[in-house]
């Protein structure tokens, strides 16, 4: 009598698992005059936090993106570049940069992430691009974690001028995961110089009759540190009472510092400085590591833009604004006493 014995091998025992791919940042990278943009670059270090390939991607006129790649190509957490030429790109409106990044992003496309800067230009085009795929897109984020269990990402970020911190958990049916990085919140990626990673040129998608042209650009010139990354600002707010005023008091401060100069909304809004100067929610949001607050009372606008600070100095008469709450250092006194003689004593 013959018994059959089954014989399994290892191979029908053992159970097959699918996994899913790890995650594929796609992060635009701005630039201007040949420079990458240090917003880009703080990024970039976001998109490394998910823990996966990082993709670069360059757009500009042919004669400008050449230079760009060649500086993209030796940063830090890349893995590789893509590029695309025209003359359209030579000003990013979103109208005309949006579907490059919806052919990038249609069918199978290998990009989990969609990273930029929280800057004018990104912030329009990130969600544009989103929106036209049907995908949503978080704004502003301050921190990022990547679950490879669940391809869930989760992001933090500030709400009710800074007052409170939302955290917005993308799912995995979110197949694509836009988002824009605040650039204080994350350091700006370094070049190594012995790096060289593999780049690509793409074709452009060409807009016929778009509906937005580029005018002009208007840029304040001005030898100081740029006001977004400098490491020292001097503010001044409505207390200046005058344009003149306001230019006489904090410039020699400034210069002695070596720092960039901020103003409130109040002080621009009353005309005493550009508006490319406005430190607040709806300006510029600065984290240096030295901030003096020179006449400011410390409104809730302004403090979203400055309360990330690592020394906050203060210099206001009236003991009870609300600069003080936040202050590292606070002196109560006149302003127009306090700044000269404390300039006086840095030159010593």
């Amino acid at each position: 009598m013959l018994r059959l014995r089954p014989v399994l091998s290892a191979s029908t025992l053992s159970r097959r698992y699918a996994t899913a791919a790890g995650p594929h940042a796609l992060v635009f990278l701005e630039h201007r005059a040949g420079v990458i943009d240090s917003g880009s670059l703080s990024a970039l270090t976001a998109a490394q936090q998910l823990g996966g390939q990082v993709t670069g991607l360059v757009v500009g006129a042919p004669d400008e993106v050449k230079g760009v790649v060649e500086k993209a190509k030796k940063l830090k957490g890349l893995s590789s570049v893509l590029h695309a030429s025209s003359e359209q790109y030579a000003h990013t409106l979103p109208e005309v940069v949006s579907p490059l990044l919806e052919k990038l992003l249609s069918g199978s496309t290998p990009y989990t992430h969609v990273v930029s800067a929280h800057s004018s230009s990104a912030k329009s085009i990130l969600p544009r691009a989103a929106a036209r795929l049907d995908l949503p897109a978080v704004s502003d984020i301050t921190s990022v974690e990547h679950d490879g269990s669940s391809n869930a990402t989760t992001f933090t970020r500030p709400i009710y001028a800074g007052n409170a911190i939302s955290t917005v958990r993308a799912p995995e049916s979110v197949r694509v995961k836009f988002f824009t990085v605040r650039s204080t919140a994350f350091k700006a990626s370094t070049a190594d110089e012995g790096a060289q990673v593999e780049d690509k040129a793409i074709d452009p998608v060409e807009v016929t009759d778009p509906p937005t042209q580029h005018v002009r650009t208007d840029l304040t010139k001005s030898d100081r540190p740029d006001l977004g990354s400098a490491s020292r600002v001097v503010s001044g707010g409505r207390a200046l009472k005058n344009a003149e005023t306001f230019k006489s008091t904090l410039e020699p401060l400034a210069d002695v510092l070596g720092a960039a100069i901020g103003a409130s909304r109040a002080a621009v809004d009353a005309g005493y400085a550009d508006n490319s100067l406005q430190v607040g929610q709806t300006g510029k949001v600065v984290a240096p590591e030295l901030y003096m607050a020179i006449g400011i009372s410390g409104a809730i606008q302004h403090l979203a833009g400055m309360k990330d600070s690592k020394l906050i100095v203060a210099i206001n008469k009236d003991p009870e604004a609300p600069i003080f709450q936040v202050a590292d250092v606070g002196l109560v006194a006149d302003l127009y006493e306090a700044v000269p003689e404390l300039v006086h004593k840095l030159k010593q």
